[in-house]
């Protein structure tokens, strides 16, 4: 496996998931971080519960650059043992960059091939163009068929589990699945 450098940051968002997902993507384009980088949002339970991100990439020059430019802004950031920012900002940052290196948590929103997941696709078309290496059916003990399929609604974020980029899918009308996190949720089921 490539060797992955892991930035956290917190601004200490507390809003929705699409409002997470839009400051990641919003973010990553402002630090210029390229299509190698995996950005990820994560839980952070201690203190006020809110959402911290993570940027991992294979490149320490692009990582170290992001830090610097973190570093210019009151958010909390983290890098290897570095910190920056408020004393809970920074320790949300540092919980979102351990669990994205240690591949424990992390719900990814940017990462190889997310572009190519429109519409309908086969389980093997998924697992092929991008960076998802397992999809798990709830309720189904074995995973599902190659040709099953799914239909994406243009919106899948598979999370780390076990050290894997897994997608959570549950069955849907024909024979089809769909991811479980849907791309609008009600308000009183957005943040759990």
């Amino acid at each position: 496996m490539t060797e992955r450098y892991v930035v956290g940051v917190d601004t200490g968002l507390s809003g929705t998931l699409r409002a997470a997902d839009h400051l990641l993507l919003d973010l990553a384009a402002e630090l210029g971080l390229d299509d190698g980088v995996v950005g990820c949002t994560h839980h952070v339970r201690e203190g006020r519960r809110h959402t911290a991100l993570s940027f991992s990439t294979p490149s320490e020059r692009v990582a170290r650059a992001a830090w610097r430019a973190l570093t210019e802004r009151e958010f909390g950031a983290a890098l290897g043992a570095e910190r920056h920012g408020p004393d809970e900002l920074a320790a949300g940052a540092a919980h979102a960059a351990a669990e994205h290196l240690a591949r424990t948590g992390g719900r990814a929103v940017r990462y190889a091939g997310v572009d190519a997941l429109t519409g309908t696709v086969t389980v093997a078309r998924l697992l092929t163009v991008s960076a998802v290496e397992r999809i798990v059916v709830l309720g189904a003990p074995d995973g599902p068929d190659p040709d099953q399929r799914i239909v994406t609604r243009d919106h899948v974020r598979p999370e780390w589990r076990e050290g894997r980029l897994t997608l959570a899918a549950m069955p849907a009308v024909g024979g089809t699945l769909v991811p479980f996190e849907v791309p609008d949720p009600t308000p009183c089921c957005a943040d759990h």
